[in-house]
């Protein structure tokens, strides 16, 4: 076995995408920062009993583990830095009013969330913490349009979905946890046979109810549909005036509803959204409210976020063209070096021609040259090595 070989679904990353995957990073975290989001950065390890805290079975099974040579405890390598963020609100700001923080940084995942994915995302995201309010789930979804735009990806829907109609047909119908698990799972997946073998000893009305369940998405109408399932539900009617009071903060985004959408179920606690693109198969970015991850780090916080892989974005986006480079000699000479800093300055990438390495600058992507004329120097189009 080649000794190089890197395990499956793990990558490395080469200089054309390494160069795309950073001029996003950097252009979104200055369009948060303009929104008033700060940077934070958790680290990539932690103890699992804080790492894993509110986080649900889910992220359990996602999270490598390993021993801590120091203090012998069990150690996880994330699998999300929603929660590590969560933390550091709850724990290290301790802020009394509303606290905007973003990250960026790759996390690990046991095995790949789908057959081309990568076991090592890059993840990015924005979190707005002590505000309940629906104004803080409208600001969060439009900063997540907004940095698709920015990524040259733009949203062609944005699915909201609300976990409280699940949670309250779950309660209504006295499911036990592990029935609760398994119809997550199906739900999820819109498997139609194997809900329907599920609920079948599920009490009425709230096993109609399940079934009719994915059956909600698409337009208002979807929201309709949802309050018909059992008439006079208290907490599916909150639900529902929630995710209609989100949509009319959003009118110029193309909003729609799935009330079957409960990805982050375990550790979401209300309004939950999934942004999609034209031509890709599945969510974009993901985000949602998540008060009760506030509260297992002790602190009832109300919060609300998204998060993308930066680098699942770079692999979609539309007109981002390689940027090109500009050869130039190498040497001493006063002028030549004000030449380059100058051209450096306006943001062209300059490469120095070192010697002994003729007919090899092609390679480095450089498209022009710059030269002496007249004894001035000019940059010209490259014509490549004789």
């Amino acid at each position: 076995m080649r000794r190089w070989l890197l395990p499956e679904s793990i990558e490395d990353i080469l200089p054309p995408e390494a160069r795309r995957i950073e001029r996003q990073r950097r252009a979104l975290l200055d369009e948060f920062a303009l929104h008033g989001y700060e940077l934070v950065m958790p680290p990539l390890l932690e103890y699992v009993e804080s790492l894993l805290t509110g986080s649900g079975h889910d992220m359990d099974l996602r999270t490598f583990k390993l021993v801590d040579q120091l203090s012998g405890r069990t150690m996880g390598i994330r699998a999300d830095i929603t929660p590590q963020v969560a933390r550091i609100d709850a724990h290290l700001l301790n802020r009394k009013g509303v606290a905007r923080l973003c990250y960026c940084g790759s996390v690990l995942h046991t095995l790949p969330s789908g057959l081309t994915a990568t076991r090592e995302p890059l993840q990015i995201g924005a979190e707005l913490y002590g505000h309940a309010g629906i104004e803080a789930d409208a600001e969060v979804v439009r900063l997540l349009a907004q940095a698709l735009e920015i990524a040259g990806v733009k949203a062609s829907r944005i699915d909201l979905g609300h976990v409280g109609v699940f949670r309250a047909l779950s309660a209504r119908g006295g499911l036990e946890a592990e029935l609760e698990q398994d119809l997550f799972a199906v739900l999820q997946a819109k498997d139609m046979p194997d809900l329907r073998e599920l609920v079948k000893e599920v009490a009425e009305p709230v096993r109609s109810a399940l079934l009719a369940l994915p059956e909600c998405y698409g337009g208002r109408e979807a929201l309709e549909r949802v309050l018909a399932l059992v008439p006079g539900d208290g907490e599916i009617a909150q639900a529902v005036s929630d995710l209609r009071k989100l949509a009319d903060e959003l009118p110029d985004l193309p909003v729609s509803f799935d009330l079957a959408d409960l990805r982050g179920y375990h550790y979401h606690s209300g309004v939950v959204f999934a942004a999609y693109c034209a031509g890709h198969p599945g969510a974009i970015a993901l985000g949602g409210r998540y008060d009760k991850v506030g509260k297992a780090f002790g602190r009832g916080r109300a919060a609300t976020g998204f998060s993308m892989d930066l680098r699942e974005l770079t692999q979609i986006e539309t007109g981002a063209a390689c940027p090109q480079a500009i050869l130039a000699p190498s040497g001493a000479d006063k002028e030549l070096r004000e030449a380059v800093a100058g051209l450096r300055a306006r943001g062209e990438i300059v490469i120095e021609a070192l010697p002994g390495h003729e007919g090899s600058w092609g390679e480095t992507g450089c498209d022009r040259q710059l030269v002496q004329r007249a004894g001035k120097w000019i940059v010209e189009k490259y014509q490549g090595e004789a």
